[in-house]
């Protein structure tokens, strides 16, 4: 037997279903009961869907078998905890778009860490940009605060490596099922994050990364962060859309400022431009959190 938990996780499976389909859906019906007995029509109409993607997500919620499925990711130790559960993070909870599953491999005590931050960059970083890291992270790593990150390539890359190395914690989001690892560059950080750390995804484990992933991966960083460091960003880089989100989640965003001369300091400078905190060491950043956090 199902219950509303069972259910929205079973809908997390199926292709057609958005994170706006199972708002719609909740609404209709908050238990989630009835949706087996729904109609292409209905399904059609709650979920605006095309007849031929309606057939799809009618196959998906008739064929997965959600209890066989369960019992498979139990054995490969991932760990599924949807909105309903106590275990979801509640700052994550707070934002406007939460995701309605999250899949995760590791320690899930750090769910509850109050003290995070999220660290987000270029992908290419300079030599400055890794040293600026140094200076600003190792600090706050000492001072027990949990650094989260994307596991791209470069910025986020070397966070990780800054939170292990420093006998910190650290939480990577990725923008992809588990069987799927992106970077593959990555995969011996992954394995270590999974040994001590924590790694999440809103995506089920056999879920190919695609482009559109990766910014909505960003919002969950964000979203689970007391604010947001830039360190080096181009204009118009997912790193901007990470801050730009931050700032709609009601979150802090700080910016570390770069030479007017290279182009991976636009993105940062422009957030200052714009009111972003400026950042010269940790003190400023710990300057505008909350006292209780200022230790």
């Amino acid at each position: 037997m199902k219950n509303v938990r069972d259910r929205l996780i079973h809908l997390h499976h199926c292709r057609g279903v958005s994170w706006k389909g199972i708002v719609a859906l909740l609404k209709y019906d908050p238990s989630l009961d009835s949706i087996y007995s729904f109609s292409h029509k209905t399904v059609e109409s709650l979920l605006t869907l095309s007849k031929s993607t309606a057939q799809i997500f009618l196959k998906d919620l008739h064929s997965i078998e959600i209890q066989s499925m369960l019992k498979q990711y139990n054995e490969q130790n991932i760990h599924l905890i949807t909105i309903f559960d106590q275990d979801y993070p509640d700052q994550l909870k707070q934002i406007f778009d939460p995701p309605w599953v999250l899949y995760a491999k590791g320690d899930l005590a750090l769910l509850h860490e109050k003290k995070q931050l999220s660290v987000v960059g270029t992908r290419l970083p300079t030599a400055y940009g890794y040293y600026c890291m140094e200076k600003l992270i190792i600090p706050l790593i000492e001072k027990q605060w949990c650094i989260i990150s994307g596991m791209a390539e470069g910025i986020d890359t070397k966070a990780h490596q800054l939170a292990i190395n420093n006998g910190g914690r650290t939480i990577a989001i990725i923008g992809s099922g588990f069987n799927y690892i992106y970077p593959k560059s990555n995969l011996k950080l992954v394995d270590m994050i999974i040994q001590e750390h924590l790694i999440l995804s809103e995506y089920p484990p056999n879920t190919k990364p695609q482009r559109w992933h990766f910014p909505m991966r960003n919002r969950i960083i964000s979203g689970m962060s007391k604010g947001t460091i830039v360190v080096e960003a181009k204009d118009r880089s997912g790193s901007l859309i990470t801050a730009d989100q931050a700032l709609q989640q009601g979150r802090e965003v700080f910016a570390v400022p770069g030479s007017i001369l290279s182009n991976k300091s636009t993105g940062t400078n422009k957030l200052i431009q714009q009111g972003a905190k400026l950042v010269l060491s940790h003190i400023d950043i710990l300057e505008e959190l909350e006292e209780e956090y200022y230790v």
